[in-house]
């Protein structure tokens, strides 16, 4: 499955302690923006986390509108922001008790020369950010490590 025009948001050295995600996505959510990937990392030293997120092409200018507003109250650096991303995602039960789904997905976009932009998992999905320009060649080559192109 693939969803073109996402839109990859990157707040950088927001402080790590409780609520800052709650102060980040609460506000996105009253303003109707669909947040779907997330991903956040934490500084080496503990005091700082990364947090990227994912929102329809359509709401960048308006999540980026509430971000601004939010700078003071949830005090990061910098934001960084880029559309016309894709979201491919492999998704089935069998992922569960199958070692290496993940691996040979990202081994076959890697021979592609496809670069992974974010990744999220669940036990039976794994979601890829890419750049817009490679979801068909990304959705062909995975069909095909799959087998799904036989059927």
């Amino acid at each position: 499955a693939y969803a073109k025009d996402e839109a990859q948001i990157s707040l950088r050295r927001v402080g790590d302690r409780p609520g800052v995600a709650a102060g980040i996505f609460g506000p996105l959510a009253e303003a109707n923006i669909n947040v779907d990937m997330i991903v956040q990392n934490i500084s080496e030293d503990g005091k700082f986390t990364d947090m990227t997120f994912t929102v329809p092409s359509g709401d960048l200018d308006k999540a980026l509108a509430v971000l601004e507003r939010l700078k003071t109250t949830i005090g990061y650096d910098v934001v960084q922001s880029e559309a016309g991303m894709s979201k491919v995602s492999v998704i089935g039960i069998g992922m569960r008790s199958h070692a290496g789904v993940a691996a040979t997905a990202f081994k076959a976009l890697a021979d592609k020369a496809i670069n992974i932009r974010a990744i999220t998992t669940s036990e039976i999905k794994i979601s890829i950010l890419i750049d817009g320009p490679y979801t068909e060649l990304a959705v062909r080559t995975l069909h095909s490590v799959y087998g799904l192109d036989k059927q």
